[in-house]
C-alpha cells in the first residue's frame, strides 16, 4: 500500500514537472523524492513518469493517478483539521433543549454566538419543558437546557444567564388593565390560568408563593403546561394568568400586562430568571466551548434581552 509521503512526491512532480523544483517545494533533495516515486511506481505496478535529461512528463498511468491522488490528499487533510477543531472545541454537535418562552428570549442570542464565534459546530434543537430537560440532561440526550430551576439534580449545574419576572396578564379592556400595575390583593378569586403541577411546577409553585405572600386566594380554572396555551386563554377572555415580563414582545394584541405591585420583599420573590444548564460530566469539548462564550463576563452576552 503507498503511502501520504509518496503520493505528496508524486503530486509535487507531477505539478512541477520537474524533479529538482518539487524537491524544493518539499523541503528534501532530489535522491530521496525520487526514492519515493520509484517505490510508488512498485506499488501500484505502473510507470508515473516519462524521463528524460530535458523533461518530465507523465504516463498515462500518471495523469489517472494525479486527481485521485490530490482528493485522498484534500480529505487527508481535512480530516486533519476537523479532528484538530473537535478536540478545541470549534467544530462538532452540540444537542439544546429550551423552554418555549426561551426559544423566544435566550436562545437566539446562544444561536448568534454559534453562527459568530462556532461556526463549525452544528446544533440540534428540541424544545421541552423544564422538568423533561433535566431528566435529558441526566440520560444524556441534549448537552445544554435553556430552563427554569425547578430542582437541583445530582451531577446537574445550572447558571442564571438572563434575569426575569412575573407580570399579570389580562384580557385587553379589562377593568384592571389600567396601565398603573396591579396589587397582587386585587387578583382575589379572579379566574385565574394556572400552570401543570407535572410540566410547569416552577411556575406554579411561585404563582402561588405570590398569592401567598398577599394574603390572596388563587382561583384556579384552567390548566396547562406552556406560556403561549395560558395566553391564549386570556386572550380568548377566559380569565388572567401570571406570565414572565419576556412574554411581553410577543404576546397576542388581545391580552393587556400589568407590573404586580404588593407587601413589602415582594421583589425579592418576584423571580423567575433564565438558567443554562448542563452535565458536568458532559466531555464534549463544543460544549465547553460554548458554555465559556455563554457564561463570559458573567452572562453579560445576554444584556438587554428579556
Amino acid at each position: 500500500m503507498f503511502s501520504l509521503v509518496q503520493l505528496e512526491s508524486f503530486v509535487a512532480v507531477a505539478e512541477e514537472l520537474h524533479f529538482g523544483t518539487a524537491a524544493q517545494r518539499l523541503n528534501m533533495t532530489q535522491p530521496p523524492l525520487s526514492r519515493q516515486i520509484q517505490m510508488l511506481e512498485r506499488e501500484v505496478d505502473a510507470r508515473l513518469f516519462e524521463r528524460s535529461s530535458r523533461r518530465v512528463e507523465l504516463t498515462e498511468a500518471g495523469q489517472t493517478l494525479l486527481p485521485a491522488a490530490r482528493r485522498i490528499l484534500d480529505l487527508c487533510t481535512k480530516t486533519d483539521l476537523d479532528v484538530r477543531r473537535v478536540a478545541t472545541g470549534d467544530a462538532g454537535s452540540i444537542v439544546i433543549g429550551y423552554t418555549a418562552i426561551a426559544g423566544q428570549t435566550g436562545l437566539p442570542t446562544i444561536l448568534r454566538l454559534v453562527k459568530e464565534r462556532l461556526s463549525g459546530v452544528s446544533l440540534v434543537l428540541r424544545e421541552a419543558v423544564s422538568t423533561d430537560q433535566l431528566d435529558m440532561l441526566a440520560n444524556g440526550s441534549i448537552d445544554i437546557g435553556l430552563l427554569r430551576p425547578v430542582v437541583s439534580r445530582a451531577g446537574i449545574v445550572d447558571r442564571r444567564v438572563l434575569d426575569d419576572r412575573m407580570v399579570a396578564a389580562f384580557p385587553l379592556g379589562h377593568q384592571l388593565a389600567t396601565g398603573r400595575g396591579v396589587m397582587i390583593r386585587e387578583l382575589d378569586s379572579l379566574p385565574l390560568m394556572m400552570y401543570s403541577t407535572a410540566e410547569a411546577r416552577y411556575f406554579h409553585d411561585l404563582v402561588l408563593r405570590l398569592f401567598d405572600s398577599a394574603g390572596a386566594r388563587a382561583n384556579v380554572t384552567q390548566f396547562a403546561s406552556q406560556i403561549p396555551a395560558l395566553l391564549a386563554f386570556v386572550a380568548a377572555g377566559l380569565g388572567i394568568s401570571l406570565v414572565p415580563a419576556s412574554t411581553m414582545r410577543w404576546a397576542p394584541r388581545e391580552v393587556a400586562f400589568e407590573e404586580l405591585r404588593g407587601p413589602a420583599g415582594l421583589e425579592q420573590l418576584n423571580h423567575a430568571n433564565l438558567h443554562v444548564a448542563w452535565n458536568e460530566s458532559n466531555g464534549n469539548r463544543a460544549v465547553a466551548r460554548l458554555l465559556e462564550l455563554i457564561l463570559a463576563d458573567d452572562g453579560e452576552v445576554f444584556d438587554g434581552v428579556q
